[in-house]
């Protein structure tokens, strides 16, 4: 974590000034991906670690960092995200969905199996997520 933050590859989402949240976005796909039947190609946003504390869940929390990672992307003109969801964690895969990201398979890593998901950005995407509880880890 602490080369995620030296890296400036982490941001945070904090409530009343505490780290509720956290994700990590970069351009570095796991060598498990290569396996996957990915759909969009070029440059690719990858999001890692997304995660939110068991006491602030269900808040749309999570959701704002997705859309935030989204605006990230498509202001330095990536032209799509990829992540993946642990199989047993159904409300994180309902979560990508929803935001419009397509299951392209699985892979496995140590803790099990994971659904792999990516979402094509358009060209064009107006700003939504203002929120400035959203920032780069320090």
């Amino acid at each position: 974590m602490e080369n995620d933050i030296e890296r400036q590859h982490m941001v945070v989402v904090e409530v009343e000034g505490r780290v509720v949240g956290l994700m990590v976005m970069n351009e570095e796909q796991s060598p498990e991906y290569a396996d996957v039947s990915w759909k969009y190609s070029g440059r690719v946003l990858v999001i890692h670690r997304l995660t939110i504390d068991p006491a602030n869940q269900r808040r749309g929390l999570a959701m704002r960092l997705v859309e935030f990672a989204e605006e990230v992307a498509a202001a330095k003109k990536y032209g799509c995200i990829r992540l993946d969801a642990f199989t047993k964690y159904t409300a994180a895969s309902t979560l990508y969905e929803k935001h419009g990201y397509k299951n392209a398979g699985k892979v496995r890593f140590r803790k099990g199996e994971f659904f792999c998901y990516e979402k094509e950005l358009g060209a064009e995407r107006s700003g939504k997520t203002t929120n400035k509880s959203i920032s780069p880890a320090t």
